[in-house]
């Protein structure tokens, strides 16, 4: 099992550690609720250190990316970044990303989930017909995500980045905290604003930089936050998880990620979305809360009135902020609508649902 540069730092702090992606990362220190709740509320630290990084440099370094995505990264400026997926050939999502436009048609970083690093980067690499420099940054590169309202304020002193005015999906690149050539982002999954910080693991940054988040937090509530708040915390805001909601056999349509599928260029499996469109989905990833008392959980059945089974539970909990059960599933088109009655396979009992917007959260 690999450990992140802030392994220790988790364990000194009395983390409950399991292995996640390889890795050996903190899932919750106080509980899930109390360290939900503080990032919703104020501001909390997330090692997200697991996470894959690859440099894509060179004069086709963009055609690269537009071929292998589903989102159109030439609309990408410097300090732009977007959400975006790869496509396999069967129209399924091989994995969902992030795109940084470094330099605009030169340097891009790409930010691909843990579980995925060399999946991804094989994946990619088949479709590296022009030479382009590529380059895996993931063991090298530190991840901090620090999210709530109160996040840029509290950091603001560590950086003369301007945190606070940092639009979403935008990043810059600049000191923090003493460490120079640090990525600051903002493009946090968890619906609670902040910023994701970026460095090379060399000398004695990782320590450096934890310390001082720490010190100028600390005093002010700021907390270390495990993946299990992560979970809950981006399900709030109706967030796909990349083995959960969506995979190798979802489509980025059924899964409400129409709006990252853009038909203006070729890319892998275009064809086969477009037939998908023009034909109608058979089935779509809704958000549900629960009307009868209980907590859906991924891979539950979801039935009709009459118990025939129309689609599955693909993430589920009961919302710490909301105080209440929701969950996203694949339901069947006809009962994708808003308020449609639906009901989730308990053990033995079928527990009534309805189809909700996401966010949950608004």
């Amino acid at each position: 099992m690999k450990n992140t540069p802030f392994t220790n730092k988790h364990i000194a702090l009395g983390a409950k550690m399991a292995a996640f992606a390889g890795y050996n990362m903190p899932i919750s220190y106080t509980g899930i609720n109390d360290e939900h709740l503080a990032v919703r509320t104020n501001a909390g630290v997330f090692d997200v250190s697991h996470m894959g990084e690859f440099m894509l440099k060179g004069e086709h370094a963009l055609d690269l990316i537009q071929r292998v995505t589903s989102n159109d990264a030439s609309k990408l400026t410097a300090g732009k970044a977007q959400y975006s997926c790869l496509p396999n050939e069967e129209g399924g999502i091989v994995d969902d990303l992030l795109v940084y436009c470094i330099e605009e048609n030169k340097v891009y970083m790409l930010v691909v989930n843990a579980s995925n690093i060399e999946k991804d980067w094989n994946w990619i690499s088949k479709f590296n017909t022009k030479g382009v420099d590529m380059q895996n940054i993931s063991d090298r590169t530190c991840l901090l995500a620090i999210q709530g309202p109160n996040a840029t304020s509290m950091l603001q002193s560590l950086t003369s980045t301007d945190l606070v005015n940092l639009k979403y999906y935008t990043f810059a690149k600049g000191e923090f905290a003493g460490v120079s050539n640090v990525i600051i982002s903002a493009t946090g999954y968890t619906g609670a604003g902040g910023i994701e910080i970026y460095f090379e693991d060399k000398d004695d940054n990782a320590d450096k930089i934890w310390d001082a988040i720490f010190a100028v937090g600390g005093p002010k509530g700021l907390k270390p936050i495990g993946l299990g708040a992560r979970d809950t915390l981006r399900l709030e805001m109706g967030f796909c998880l990349y083995g959960n909601d969506i995979d190798d056999s979802t489509s980025p349509l059924e899964a409400g990620l129409g709006w990252i599928t853009k038909f203006t260029k070729e890319f892998t499996a275009r064809s086969i979305f477009e037939a998908q469109k023009a034909a109608g989905l058979k089935q779509k990833l809704v958000g549900f809360e629960m009307v009868d008392k209980g907590i859906p959980r991924h891979d539950y059945e979801i039935k009709d009135a009459n118990g025939q089974v129309i689609g599955r539970v693909t993430s589920g909990t009961q919302s710490p902020s909301m105080q209440k059960a929701v969950g996203l599933g694949y339901v069947q088109t006809p009962f994708a609508a808003l308020d449609s009655e639906i009901f989730v396979a308990v053990r033995d009992k079928l527990l009534k649902a309805k189809v909700v917007k996401v966010p949950f959260l608004s």
